[in-house]
């Protein structure tokens, strides 16, 4: 069976993202155009455009359309802007990233993921304005500041150089708290004082070393 990617890119759209409150138009321009079934591993390529996370291997997982939408979205990114990605994962968002910005690096702990990312960066013709790096951002060192930061992972608690890494009136994006309940939040970093929203709830996996401490109960 030959599946038709174009009708399922725009069933995607209409189906899922729009009715999540996605409207930007830029955004959603960005997801009616972008092949995701070419960011999605060959084994699970009739299920790029599901409502469905998709395992990428190393533990990691494709976010939702539904939250990849509603993550761009919240950032509201402007095409004269610079962005960080915190896990590039399949590569996808960094291309959509990349559709809406400037410029964006890309942060990708696993060297795998990051090259397997790069080729699919290049293979497309997207993301000539992407840079990948394969680096632990939690042990990430650098003097840039950017307009938005994108975090794919969750984390226990927002640590604190990832609103370091912001310009004044920069934005952050990421999902924080413990599993299974998760909250995605949007962080402004205003002149006085970070700002933060909350977005919706949902469930990530964390970042590799961002996982909260074991409880214990006795």
């Amino acid at each position: 069976m030959t599946i038709n990617y174009a009708q399922a890119r725009e069933a995607m759209v209409e189906q899922q993202v729009r009715p999540w409150d996605v409207l930007d138009v830029r955004v959603l321009e960005t997801l009616s155009r972008l092949p995701r079934e070419a960011f999605v591993p060959e084994v699970h390529r009739a299920l790029a455009y599901a409502d469905i996370e998709l395992p990428l291997g190393h533990g990691q997982k494709m976010m939702k359309p539904v939250v990849e939408g509603r993550t761009l979205q919240a950032l509201a990114i402007q095409p004269d802007e610079e962005v960080l990605e915190i896990g590039t994962g399949s590569g996808y968002l960094s291309a959509c990233l990349g559709a809406l910005a400037r410029d964006v690096v890309s942060l990708e702990i696993v060297p795998d993921l990051a090259a397997a990312a790069r080729s699919r960066l290049d293979a497309t013709g997207l993301g000539t304005n992407v840079r990948i790096e394969t680096a632990d951002a939690l042990h990430y060192a650098t003097e840039r500041r950017f307009d938005a930061v994108c975090v794919t992972g969750a984390v226990a608690e927002v640590p604190a150089q990832f609103l370091q890494w912001l310009r004044p009136g920069g934005r952050l994006f990421v999902v924080r708290g413990r599993s299974p309940v998760m909250e995605a939040v949007l962080v402004r970093n205003d002149v006085n004082a970070a700002r933060i929203d909350s977005l919706f709830e949902t469930d990530l996996p964390y970042l590799t070393g961002a996982a909260p401490a074991p409880q214990f109960v006795f």
